[in-house]
């Protein structure tokens, strides 16, 4: 037996999506032209499935900030935080998220990946319980895996399922922590934070929250879903990305719990890594700084998404459960996911591909993610083609079948 062949079924699906020019998980780049547009195969492109929320990857004062730490500083640091990768920036950038969350403590890690991994893994000990939405994202199971806790998932976005669970747990030895997403990044829906919150105190648990998809989006302030529902001081840790709304690459975590410098000699993930180049956690600051100081960004993002959403509802797509930046429409059946894609693209318009087990219950989906960047004119264009496009697949009534209705 060879070593791959393991994967066999993958491959041959893979090997089909590539014969028949329409693999979304292999698409590269020609030349990218702003934060909604890229040249694809020759052909100018509208970019739909990005993340890039606030649309900061060209703001002149991130790309300055980068340029003049790395003229400074140089391209990188070659080291690990706990060896001679730590530099000013590093603490500056931490103690910017501290202060942007009103919180004692915070931390840097090298992507969003790893800052899920890191904290999870080194918070959760073999006598403690993690508790997790069974549609977390798979950092977090990672995380999870990565450390020695007993492991529960309860019903995504049920607080009865959570409550009940540790109610089982209530005489168990160990620590309890739970983990919940803001917006979760397949459907774009948002936690039942307020209940959960309520659910942690009555049982005295811990509570983590991965605000990857709502930092910059939610909140009066941009702090995400913890700030938009008013629970901000029964979340104990908030862990987010760089790779969405501060358009580069990086994650955090920030919390008020005392101790917590100790997490930088337990958490793996944070000690055994490269940490960040100076110019890339210059342009993290400098794009943390802009979004609090521009809230119309997050406003414009989501009238966006709010035009999105509701102009794919009126055509008839099944979408998720509510509007934000995570835009998705449930399809058919992969075939039908890869199909639409393809059609979408070879138009002008990139979105993404969504399949099992990365999705809830096993969907496939169509999805796009919104930008402050994108004009009305370009949302109404991707919705125009979203309406040509899935009558001419079949994905919705003909103009013929509507005018009959």
């Amino acid at each position: 037996m060879a070593l791959f062949d393991k994967y066999a079924a993958l491959a041959e699906q893979y090997r089909r999506l590539e014969e028949a020019g329409a693999n979304p998980f292999n698409v590269p780049f020609d030349e990218v032209l702003s934060p909604t547009e890229a040249v694809i195969a020759g052909r100018r492109t509208l970019l739909l499935g990005t993340n890039n929320y606030l649309g900061l990857t060209y703001d002149p004062a991130v790309i300055e900030a980068a340029r003049q730490a790395t003229r400074a500083l140089g391209t990188g640091t070659t080291g690990s935080r706990i060896a001679n990768g730590s530099y000013g920036g590093h603490a500056r950038l931490e103690r910017a998220l501290a202060a942007f969350y009103d919180r004692a403590h915070g931390m840097v890690f090298s992507t969003g990946y790893q800052a899920n991994l890191g904290i999870i893994s080194a918070l959760a000990g073999k006598n403690d319980h993690l508790l997790l939405d069974a549609d977390s994202h798979a950092s977090i199971y990672d995380g999870a895996r990565l450390g020695h806790a007993q492991v529960i998932r309860f019903r995504h976005n049920s607080p009865e399922d959570l409550a009940s669970r540790l109610r089982r747990l209530r005489h168990e030895p160990g620590d309890k922590i739970i983990v919940v997403e803001g917006i979760y990044s397949m459907l774009g829906d948002t936690a039942p934070l307020r209940e959960f919150a309520a659910v942690k105190r009555e049982y005295g648990a811990y509570l983590v929250v991965d605000e990857a998809h709502s930092l910059g989006v939610l909140g009066e302030t941009g702090r995400g879903l913890a700030e938009q529902a008013g629970v901000e001081p029964d979340v104990d840790f908030i862990v987010g990305t760089f790779s969405k709304s501060l358009a580069g690459v990086g994650g955090f975590c920030v919390t008020d719990i005392a101790g917590a410098e100790i997490l930088r000699v337990v958490s793996r993930p944070y000690m055994f890594t490269a940490s960040l180049p100076p110019g890339v956690i210059a342009a993290a600051e400098a794009a943390l700084h802009e979004l609090r100081m521009r809230p119309a960004l997050r406003q414009r993002l989501n009238e966006n998404a709010v035009r999105l959403y509701r102009g794919l509802e009126r055509l008839g797509f099944e979408l998720g459960p509510e509007p934000s930046p995570v835009v998705s429409a449930i399809m058919p059946s992969p075939d039908a996911a890869f199909g639409f894609w393809a059609a979408l693209l070879k138009a002008g318009l990139y979105t993404n591909v969504s399949l099992p087990p990365a999705t809830p219950g096993g969907l496939a989906l169509l999805r796009s993610s919104v930008s402050a960047a994108h004009s009305p004119a370009q949302i109404d264009h991707a919705i125009g083609l979203f309406a040509e496009l899935g009558r001419a697949q079949g994905l919705l009534p003909s103009r013929a079948a509507l005018a009959v209705k």
